[in-house]
């Protein structure tokens, strides 16, 4: 989901498939939607000399773009080695099987139900593909199953819906918890600061350059966020619902259903906190 603020500094314009770093590529999925912006983007990764090569979120069930995603590999001479997932939302892993019957991969992701393989992922895990290194980074929160991946020569980091290239991203209740997205936050924070990562690969919207500008704001923004429905609870606005109309009066109605999904996560992270 997009809030109705931008991050500072942040492309306005469309998506568009093709290279965003010496390591990555991106092929737009066309799902566009008000929750999934411009598309999912499946990203294609491998070593610029190498022939092997990792695809992230082979995105929803569309036929078409799987092969897109085959094609665009093979006419870089590339062989799709393994099949990854950032998350289990339809619109970035719906289409995995059916990628893993075109590729012949394995599909590795934290959720059991989502793998095709034996080996799954967790924090910590590194994966090497053609010489290409992902590190795994748990990011819990947007979903209990979310990951990161760090690309360390290309200083950049894959966040699926941790962070998306445009807007703000929701905290799905009851999955999603609030209290775990703002440590997966301080966690990408400390790979901005600690390991160089400037670039951002989101799931959805344009590659990001100041990752720890991104993660700032969206720190900043949930604070800003928490502190608008502890004060809308204060003055008698009790249910979810009643938080949404007043909280998110400034965004687009059609995306109040998932703004509640935010504001239920809130709410509980208020109640644990002692704060409503």
């Amino acid at each position: 989901m997009t809030d109705a603020t931008a991050l500072p500094g942040q492309p306005r314009g469309g998506v568009e498939s093709g290279p965003a770093t010496a390591r990555a590529v991106n092929v737009l999925a066309p799902n566009a939607s008000a929750m999934t912006l411009d598309g999912t983007n499946t990203w294609i990764l491998s070593e610029p000399d190498s022939t092997s090569a990792v695809v992230v979120d082979p995105g929803p069930l569309d036929d078409v773009h799987l092969r897109n995603v085959v094609d665009t590999a093979e006419k870089a001479g590339k062989r799709i080695a393994l099949t990854l997932l950032t998350h289990g939302h339809p619109d970035h892993a719906e289409g995995a099987s059916r990628f893993a019957e075109l590729t012949g991969t394995e599909v590795r992701a934290l959720d059991p139900a989502l793998r095709l393989g034996d080996e799954g992922l967790g924090q910590g895990d590194v994966i090497s593909v053609g010489g290409l290194e992902l590190r795994v980074v748990s990011t819990p929160g947007h979903t209990a199953d979310s990951l990161c991946f760090h690309i360390p020569a290309d200083r950049a980091v894959l966040t699926g819906d941790t962070i998306l290239g445009r807007g703000t991203t929701v905290v799905a209740h009851p999955d999603g918890r609030l209290g775990d997205y703002l440590d997966s936050l301080r966690r990408l924070r400390s790979l901005t600061v600690d390991d160089g990562v400037h670039t951002v690969l989101p799931g959805h919207g344009p590659v990001l350059e100041d990752a720890q500008g991104a993660v700032e704001f969206y720190l900043a923004h949930r604070a800003h966020r928490l502190a608008q429905v502890e004060t809308a609870v204060e003055n008698g606005y009790r249910s979810p619902a009643q938080v949404v109309a007043h909280v998110y009066a400034d965004v687009d109605r059609s995306l109040w259903p998932a703004a509640e999904l935010s504001v239920r996560a809130q709410m509980d992270y208020l109640r644990e906190h002692g704060l409503i």
